[in-house]
């Protein structure tokens, strides 16, 4: 029998480990079963280098829970340990065999990637749930120094270690739960932690007689070997009764660094939330988090799928995750290999892609405005969908508006309605008038628009029941003024009269006569000024009252009668109905306004 002390820096180190190893205690599991795996994938090694010759056998992963005696056992068939070797893994906090063994045949590739990685502390996680820890182990050597053993640790630095009786080859642990862990002896919760955490590791795992993982996930598998529908079940057993993915991209990189994995472009239709935790992180196949906030970029959490790199650390907080080389390297590559594949479609099948778009733009825009070399890629094949629902790449939209969408300045002017209903007579007047229109009505749509519109040269975009398209270049020559400003000076007092003069200010326009007679709009510099500060969180521009610019069509028949009527009360009336019908079209008539106009308008019937 020996007795000692663990080979530590302070007496405290326990109560250190119990409350500061992990912020979430559940992951001892992860990190008992990972060793198991260790362990049983080194045996593996040893074997096909000639240096294990005897029966390899089945080497599954035990977790047996015993409630009464309130004690957790993870046994594995593994490589298991000498006396000399718990003395040295064990009483010698930190020091990593896995580590060890991977610097002794590092010139081997198969030992390197067999390893699930650099645990060190990951053992003594058992303490942050445990009483008492028990390791009985046999190694596979068979010298006489490979008897088994018996390691015993309360939780204090003093440990015991004596012969055991153990006859198979590999290692038990034995946690004995504290009273304060209860939770960690009930079957639902070790079931619940063993799917999250080991769902996918490359040993069978056995919990309560039932195997817990898949040895093979699909992403450890050759894109050559799968079909559309292994990729389709996949998702679905990720994400049970979701839609079936639009596509998705399977990633394949030994170098500069490892990185597996899928990832899923689920339909969005509009339904902006990026913070779902729907990409699952990995190190070889074993679970690290779905919280990836920083990790990858964050118009990427928009994807779903697994993402799996050895080169990504096990045991470290997020915040080194965020600064880590390999990490950032890694990153970079996804969205080169995303902008890649949304490239490869478009260039594929441009009809199915445009089909596909209105589930596609979100992510797009979302890339575009948080990623400038996603930007840089992605100008080629986002594209712009008007009101008559025709697409277009932004070179291909350019080409059709640039000669019939300019200003005074010679900009070119995007139109835009960001609500197709209620813009309806707005659209159908830029129409006549020989505009396009695009829509522009999702989620991110405001903020893109301001976005694209600093990146493109000499360019507006403007919606469409803005002050700006009446200052648009006509494609056809300016007609002449029916009124005179005379005219105008006497009719301008009888449309005030019908208006709040401190929400509208009164414009006069020779347009066409196919236009409305009164045409309500917003100046673009207030809207956009309000827009931003919705934004930006700037409610004292909520505070700010509203101005409107009112635009009298000069040449429109009924502006001409209005000024010709005799009949003063029946002109008044006339003026009303038309500011009303105006004020309707922008949904501004409201309450005991639009009662009065609804009595108006059936008794001018």
């Amino acid at each position: 029998m020996q007795t000692g002390k663990i080979n530590v820096q302070t007496e405290n180190i326990f109560p250190i480990i119990k409350k500061f190893l992990y912020s979430d205690h559940e992951i001892f599991v992860r990190e008992l079963v990972s060793n198991a795996v260790d362990a049983t994938q080194k045996l593996k090694t040893l074997a096909s280098f000639g240096e294990f010759k005897g029966e390899m056998g089945e080497t599954t992963i035990e977790v047996v829970l015993n409630k009464e005696a309130k004690t957790l056992t993870i046994k594995d068939k593994g490589i298991g340990m000498t006396a000399e070797e718990v003395d040295k893994y064990i009483n010698q906090i930190a020091f990593s065999g896995a580590e060890e063994f991977v610097n002794k045949y590092k010139d081997k590739a198969e030992a390197a990637n067999a390893m699930i990685g650099k645990f060190g502390l990951g053992f003594y996680s058992s303490f942050m749930v445990s009483a008492k820890v028990e390791i009985i182990s046999k190694s596979f050597k068979n010298d006489d120094d490979a008897k088994a053993v018996h390691w015993e640790c309360d939780g204090s630095p003093d440990f015991t270690l004596i012969a055991a009786d153990k006859t198979e080859r590999g290692t038990d642990i034995v946690l004995h739960i504290a009273d304060d862990s209860a939770e960690f002896i009930e079957k639902e919760r070790i079931g619940t932690i063993l799917r999250k955490y080991c769902g996918f590791l490359p040993v069978e795992i056995k919990f309560e007689g039932e195997v817990v993982n898949d040895t093979t996930p699909l992403w450890t598998k050759k894109p050559a070997d799968l079909t559309d529908e292994d990729y389709k079940k996949f998702y679905q057993d990720l994400y049970p009764y979701s839609e079936d993915p639009l596509f998705n991209i399977h990633l394949n990189v030994d170098y500069p660094f490892n990185l597996t994995g899928i990832l899923y472009f689920p339909k969005h239709r509009n339904n902006f939330d990026p913070h779902k935790n729907k990409i699952q992180l990995y190190s070889r196949q074993v679970f690290i988090t779905d919280s990836v906030e920083g990790i990858v970029p964050e118009f990427l959490m928009l994807l779903h799928g697994v993402l799996d790199s050895p080169d990504i650390p096990l045991n470290v907080s997020r915040s080194y995750l965020q600064s880590d080389s390999n990490v950032k390297k890694i990153s970079g590559h996804i969205t080169k290999k995303v902008a890649d594949k949304l490239e490869e479609l478009f260039k594929k099948d441009r009809t199915d892609f445009e089909q596909k778009w209105e589930d596609v733009k979100v992510f797009m825009e979302y890339g575009m405005l948080t990623d400038e070399k996603f930007y840089e890629r992605a100008v080629k094949f986002y594209l712009f969908k008007n009101t008559e629902g025709k697409y277009f790449t932004m070179e291909e939209y350019l080409e059709k508006i640039k000669h019939g969408q300019t200003d005074k300045d010679k900009k070119t002017v995007y139109l835009y309605t960001n609500n197709a209903v209620e813009q309806h007579s707005f659209i159908e007047t830029a129409k006549e008038r020989g505009y396009d229109v695009l829509e522009m009505s999702g989620q991110l749509d405001s903020h893109f628009v301001n976005h694209v519109e600093q990146k493109l040269a000499d360019t507006m975009f403007v919606r469409v029941d803005s002050d700006t398209i009446d200052n648009l270049i006509k494609k056809e020559e300016a007609m002449p003024s029916k009124l005179t400003e005379e005219q105008q000076n006497q009719l301008k007092p009888i449309i005030e009269s019908q208006l709040g003069k401190d929400k509208f200010t009164i414009k006069f326009e020779s347009l066409s006569e196919k236009d409305q007679p009164i045409i309500i709009n917003k100046p673009e510099f207030m809207r956009r000024m309000k827009d931003m500060a919705a934004m930006g969180g700037m409610s004292y521009m909520g505070t700010m009252p509203e101005i409107f610019h009112l635009v009298v069509n000069t040449n429109h028949p009924i502006i001409s009668r209005i000024l010709l009527e005799a009949d003063a009360a029946k002109q008044f009336q006339l003026a009303k109905q038309i500011c009303d019908l105006a004020m309707l079209s922008q949904n501004m008539l409201k309450g005991e306004e639009l009662t009065k106009f609804v009595k108006r308008s059936l008794e001018l019937i």
